[in-house]
């Protein structure tokens, strides 16, 4: 399972890491985002989204519907997971069909997809270095 950090200084260049992994995704693959709140998982998912063609002044984090759905090159699945207290609120939201779909299922909160939680997956762990610095951790494991 190969992996590599990357440190970013800004917001535009944490969206910049998330538009650098795009390319690299295809159909059915999985980002799960793990990280502290205010830590950049939103705006590495407006990343990924917009280097799938999504326009990234749509992406807004999903806190209230759980989960977006945009059209790009791939479908791309914002899955937010913040408001979800047990594993039965992740039953009623057919992850199953979602994760294992035909597009790009993007994961915030992802430590909390508990038996969800898929074998294969790209995971991108955010933490925090101090004032605008974020250390990114990518591990591959598709």
């Amino acid at each position: 399972m190969p992996s590599r950090t990357v440190v970013t200084r800004s917001e535009a260049a944490t969206r910049v890491a998330g538009e650098e992994l795009a390319p690299t995704l295809r159909a059915g693959d999985i980002v799960l985002l793990v990280g502290d709140l205010g830590m950049g998982k939103t705006v590495f998912a407006r990343g990924v989204a917009a280097g799938l063609g999504v326009d990234p002044q749509q992406v807004r984090s999903p806190s209230f519907t759980l989960i977006n759905r945009y059209a790009g090159h791939l479908t791309v699945y914002h899955i937010d997971l913040y408001r979800v207290d047990c594993v039965e609120d992740l039953d009623e939201l057919g992850l199953d069909e979602v994760l294992e779909g035909d597009g790009v299922a993007v994961v915030e909160w992802a430590e909390r997809l508990g038996p969800y939680r898929p074998r294969r997956f790209i995971e991108v762990r955010l933490t925090d270095r101090g004032g605008s610095e974020r250390e990114l951790t990518i591990l591959d494991a598709r």
